[in-house]
């Protein structure tokens, strides 16, 4: 008898990178109440873990980054299940957008709902050739919610109207040129470029990237005098340590040995 498969959140760490995996490959890593729960949990021991430089975020197997909210729990929701449901959506999609490091999402494949709100929460976007990105709700006669309210700020309000009133997807040359994803590349190239991706976030001062992600979520949250101010704060605290001045220092010294003659 075959044995059942996967189904659950795998977090694996290789050194200060963490690597979180939907592992449902046999619904198109459709995320259900277990998994939802699961992905806020983990990304709740991220954040609680000082080591981490970056997370990656994909889906098992080439099909599906994630294909969506789980159809066969919805398809059995009244509407106060339903509201619970897609709580439990924003839910994970905010432990992903809260998480103190960068989030690159990996995606493998199809990216749809709740799959792309929830690449939309990540930090960075890796796209595979083969990957294909859309809101498909309304044909179920629901609006697409949460999460979805970051799709205007990625692509402009035209673009997030056109994925969210016709529920047509787009491939990924589209996605990119629209603003959903940062890279596209072929399927045999994308673990290669996540990992570059991995070495130029390892390159920077780690404090100074926990500080820049979350002014970024202050400024998608607050006024722009606001996003001013807090940011002169953040930019005085980073002295306190005095972090930048032995970095600069370094700099300035490492350049002034190139200067000089043989």
């Amino acid at each position: 008898m075959k044995g059942k498969a996967a189904h659950g959140i795998r977090t694996e760490r290789e050194g200060d990178i963490a690597r979180v995996t939907i592992d449902h490959a046999a619904k198109a890593n459709s995320l259900d109440t277990r998994l939802l729960d699961e992905l806020v949990a983990a990304f709740a021991a991220l954040g609680r873990d000082p080591l981490p430089r970056a997370v990656v975020l994909t889906g098992a197997g080439d099909r599906a980054f994630v294909g969506g909210a789980s159809l066969d729990e919805m398809a059995a929701l009244d509407a106060a299940g339903a509201e619970a449901f897609i709580r439990r959506v924003h839910a994970a999609c905010e432990a992903v957008r809260r998480c103190p490091v960068p989030v690159v999402a990996r995606i493998n494949g199809v990216a749809l709902g709740a799959g792309l709100e929830l690449a939309a929460a990540c930090d960075l976007r890796i796209a595979s050739a083969t990957a294909a990105f859309g809101m498909p709700e309304v044909r179920f006669g629901i609006p697409s919610v949460v999460e979805a309210v970051l799709l205007p700020r990625f692509v402009g309000r035209g673009r997030a109207a056109w994925l969210l009133l016709t529920g047509q997807t787009v491939d990924a040359q589209t996605a990119l040129r629209w603003g959903l994803v940062e890279r596209v590349v072929p399927a045999s190239a994308l673990d290669a470029t996540v990992d570059e991706t991995l070495a130029a976030l390892r390159a920077m001062d780690p404090g100074a990237v926990r500080t820049q992600k979350a002014l970024l979520a202050f400024w998608d949250e607050r006024p722009f005098d606001e996003g001013i101010d807090e940011s002169i704060a953040a930019f005085r605290r980073s002295y306190a340590d005095g972090t930048p001045k032995r970095l600069m220092g370094d700099f300035l010294e490492a350049r002034q040995k190139r200067k000089k003659p043989a």
